[in-house]
């Protein structure tokens, strides 16, 4: 897949294009059935199909207070479009600037941009533009004046719920993985970049790798048996969420610290993607480094036995 980082850019793809448009934060069932329909929309026209997105997530510009965790970061967002058979990703870049846009002005200027723009394909409450002022039936009215097909993609429903980013970040929180992993389509998943920490994991004899989230959702505070996903490979683990009250320099931040089961690779700076398949308990706060060493022997004894290992 082909990323492409301004509305300019799109006058590099062959034509006719398809544009699925929308913030995607999860990649959803919902974001699936628009970006798979654009992309079918394209192949049957021998068109291409262009997934458009934006970074940061808009309400870190236009609320940030309000700003909620996200499900899948922009580097996680891509992963996942790559797999729904979209050709092309544009992230445009989200700032006050291009918050001010009108509807009109962002729907001319992809328009503009595009060589040949066949069709706009969105969610059926999608909102664009400055105040979001745009909705289905102003892209209704562009696209007859201008020349494209307007799609707009029924509500997905799961178990009489519609499919929305809010109520999966609400269960991924509440620690209702299974719940938001049939909203999602997939298991829910982390992806961070691995960090240095303080090498206590190491010293106790399960040295761990610290996750950056990129301000991804985590579960709720506890030990968790996980598979991680890194360079093609499924690496069983188990990892920690939470504060480290044991450790009287803890930060009170929470962090995502995983010990990958006989694995010594340096994986500094790599990205990481954690499936959380069991979780074990909750975090508690131990009398000293050698009640937690024994325990993580313990956490370490029961995930195995959880991942079948």
């Amino acid at each position: 897949m082909k990323l492409l980082t301004s509305i300019a850019d799109l006058a590099s793809v062959p034509d006719p294009v398809f544009l699925a448009i929308g913030v995607f934060d999860g990649v959803h069932l919902g974001h699936k059935a628009v970006i798979e329909r654009a992309a079918s929309d394209a192949k049957a026209a021998g068109g291409t199909a262009v997934a458009v997105t934006f970074n940061p997530h808009p309400m870190r510009v236009l609320r940030p207070e309000n700003a909620p965790r996200l499900i899948t970061s922009t580097q996680h967002k891509t992963r996942l479009i790559k797999k729904l058979g979209a050709t092309h990703l544009l992230v445009i870049p989200f700032d006050a600037a291009f918050a001010a846009t009108t509807p009109e002005q962002f729907i001319q200027s992809l328009h503009g941009a595009c060589k040949s723009l066949r069709e706009i394909c969105v969610g059926h409450q999608w909102s664009f533009g400055k105040d979001r002022t745009g909705n289905l039936e102003m892209l209704k009215i562009l696209g007859d004046k201008l020349g494209f097909d307007e799609i707009g993609i029924p509500a997905v429903e799961i178990d009489g719920q519609v499919v929305s980013s809010t109520l999966i970040r609400s269960a991924v929180e509440n620690g209702d993985l299974s719940t938001a992993a049939r909203l999602l389509g997939r298991e829910y998943t982390v992806l961070g970049t691995v960090v240095e920490g303080d090498h206590l994991g190491e010293k106790l004899g399960y040295p761990t790798a610290n996750l950056s989230a990129h301000n991804e959702q985590f579960p709720p505070n506890g030990v968790y048996a996980v598979e991680a996903l890194h360079a093609g490979r499924t690496l069983p683990g188990v990892v920690n969420i939470g504060v480290r009250p044991t450790i009287a320099t803890a930060s009170g931040e929470r962090v995502l610290e995983l010990h990958l089961f006989d694995f010594t690779a340096d994986i500094y700076g790599q990205d990481v993607e954690v499936v959380f398949r069991r979780f074990l308990r909750p975090e508690q706060k131990f009398a000293g480094l050698d009640a937690l060493k024994t325990q993580i022997a313990k956490d370490v004894f029961d995930a195995r036995h959880a991942l079948g290992i």
